[in-house]
């Protein structure tokens, strides 16, 4: 073939197209964190995860592909629409290629919804519905962490398996279905298929300073195990006032659903001693876990919690992803992440399914009594470590129609 100046023409633009669409958009890699840094998730997520993300950044160089890697952040206030307002600025005018933490369930399900639109990836480590790789999924949301069915539906399977018989539930009232109202109701199932008795719940206002009435009318109930459906000072609050009432002396015993190391420090271990709960990390569960926790702890100042670390991983296994194609363009990016086992000190052979959820062990633990503690943040007993297959939602049982339309 003879190449003329308009074949060669031709040839250089078609190579440019194509160079272009495997390599870097805008010359930079930007990750936004969008996260909770003044309200009541402030502890578990805020300022802690933006740590994580920028430990993920340096180790991997602070460049991918030779192109920089950017970290911006921002605070959603814990408000929906002021989340959206936020990602349309980061996505639309800003080059933000992936989002994370999003913590607050609400704020999760809307900023993935419109990233799906814009065909820009989340990956969620710090909301708990379940309902983001169900009936909400995408094709570009990926839930990283832990969700609210594998915490529930663990921590009553093991407890069960333990002896439990008689279940209660204190719930939070948010006036609306609750991020974890679905979920709950696979737990009340579970009770059932193992033989317990489920004697009710009692629902308590959002920042209720006086736990009196609901604590009492919930023990009433006679149940052996008070399940305690809060969160952050809600939770803190009601574990502290049970304390106060002297229902553990009594033989309550308590599983906690979203429970945070800051937590159990905020209640000291003689009023926490004994809860069980499920988490997807604990920081000193071995050397590898151990080592990356001091390196957190000399940078931010306190042990990383679930989040914390579901932030590191997921950041870092974007990047990779990214530097293994070439490129950051999404649907690429995805199906490479999804494609690749995620193997590090948060996930061991961790798996991203059809529906975005990212399959990994989970872990039933309990807190230490204070005679058990041997340092200020010696916590925690793990009792058992839960296979991520059994842990989450099993895809037979999901609402997400990007498993249909893989089948």
């Amino acid at each position: 073939m003879t190449f003329t100046p308009r074949l060669l023409a031709v040839a250089c633009l078609t190579a440019s197209f194509a160079q272009a669409a495997t390599g870097i958009s805008d010359n930079v890699v930007k990750i936004g964190v969008l996260t909770d840094m003044n309200g009541i998730y402030a502890q578990v997520g805020g300022k802690g995860t933006v740590a994580a993300a920028q430990m993920a950044i340096a180790d991997f160089g602070g460049k991918v592909l030779g192109k920089p890697i950017q970290l911006v952040s921002a605070d959603h206030r814990n408000e929906p629409e002021e989340a959206v307002r936020i990602a349309k600025g980061w996505m639309e005018g800003g080059e933000v290629d992936m989002v994370t933490d999003l913590m607050n369930s609400e704020v999760a399900l809307e900023v993935q919804r419109y990233a799906a639109t814009q065909r820009k990836i989340t990956m969620t480590t710090g909301a708990t519905t379940s309902q983001l790789t169900n009936r909400a999924c995408t094709r570009y949301g990926i839930h990283y962490a832990m969700d609210a069915y594998a915490l529930i539906t663990t921590s009553i399977r093991e407890a069960s398996v333990d002896g439990a018989d008689s279940w209660a539930i204190l719930m939070v009232d948010y006036g609306k279905a609750s991020p974890l109202t679905g979920d709950m109701l696979d737990g009340l199932a579970l009770i059932k298929q193992s033989g317990g008795k489920f004697l009710g719940s009692v629902k308590h206002e959002p920042g209720q300073a006086d736990m009196t009435g609901p604590l009492l009318e919930v023990q009433a109930k006679g149940a052996k195990e008070l399940v305690l459906a809060n969160a952050g000072g809600d939770f803190v609050n009601a574990m502290r006032q049970a304390k106060d009432f002297g229902l553990a002396e009594k033989g309550q015993e308590f599983i906690g659903v979203v429970v945070y190391e800051s937590d159990i420090r905020a209640l000291g271990l003689d009023a926490a001693q004994g809860m069980r709960y499920t988490t997807a990390f604990y920081w000193d569960m071995n050397p590898e876990t151990r080592a990356w926790a001091q390196r957190f702890y000399k940078k931010f100042g306190s042990m990383p919690n679930q989040n914390q670390a579901g932030v590191y991983s997921a950041v870092t296994h974007y990047l990779n992803a990214v530097r293994d194609t070439g490129t950051d363009e999404a649907d690429t990016v995805m199906a490479k992440m999804k494609s690749t086992p995620i193997n590090d000190f948060f996930a061991k052979a961790g798996r991203i399914r059809e529906d975005g959820r990212m399959i990994h062990d989970m872990y039933y633990v309990q807190v230490k009594r204070p005679s058990e503690s041997k340092s200020d943040w010696d916590l925690l007993k793990v009792m058992r470590t839960i296979k991520g297959d059994r842990a989450f939602r099993p895809v037979e049982k999901s609402g997400c129609a990007l498993l249909k339309q893989s089948s």
